[in-house]
């Protein structure tokens, strides 16, 4: 299973296993998860890791 790398609202970036819906354009990037960094569900957007 592919992981994904997301950024909550607040800026506290994880990765997670499952990132409902990847593919609904008309919904937009953002989800809602619960960030393990502030213990809320917050909106997420998945992050763009640079390859170096």
């Amino acid at each position: 299973m592919e992981r994904t790398v997301v950024r909550c609202a607040d800026g506290h970036v994880f990765s997670t296993a499952s990132f409902p819906m990847q593919q609904a354009e008309r919904l937009g990037p953002g989800r809602l998860m619960r960030c393990p960094g502030c213990a809320r569900l917050r909106s997420v957007v998945p992050v763009t890791l640079e390859k170096r």
